[in-house]
């Protein structure tokens, strides 16, 4: 069986940078056997960690790349670099594009290590998600919902 973990990254008190989090909220709500599913704020070596022993991991992080917003990019990180894009940061300045180079590096990334990034606009204290991006939210958890099931 394999194991599955799915990391919600983000802020939620910034506006669109809780779009992951929320992702790891509404497929925790689904109740899926066999999959941990959990937020982290993106510091790079708590990804890390969070990665190890799972041999599936999907990442759900707010990007800003141009894009409109609301767009989802997914990634399949074993098969594609990181889109050259602005992620979500921890308040070290170390996180998810360094932890996914970390990993790439020390080979430390799982088998199947897939990216989704949401475009986001809005990243204000205090702000709720655009409606762009709680729409996107909706269609990651829609495609994560299958990713999932078709592993199980």
């Amino acid at each position: 069986m394999t194991t599955i973990t799915v990391i919600g990254v983000g802020n939620p008190e910034r506006g669109d940078d809780g779009a992951g989090r929320e992702v790891a909220r509404r497929l925790g709500a689904l109740g899926f056997k066999g999959a941990r599913i959990v937020e982290a704020d993106g510091e790079a070596t708590a990804l890390l960690a969070l990665m190890e022993k799972a041999s599936s991991v999907f990442l759900i992080d707010a990007c800003v790349s141009g894009a409109p917003a609301g767009s989802v990019r997914r990634v399949d990180l074993a098969q594609s670099p990181l889109p050259d894009a602005r992620y979500g940061v921890s308040s070290h300045g170390f996180g998810l594009a360094e932890a996914i180079a970390l990993g790439v590096a020390l080979g430390a990334l799982p088998p199947r290590c897939v990216l989704y990034a949401i475009e986001g606009q809005g990243f204000e204290v205090g702000a709720p998600l655009s409606t762009a991006v709680s729409a996107a939210v909706g269609q990651v958890v829609e495609a994560l919902s299958r990713e999932i099931q078709a592993l199980q």
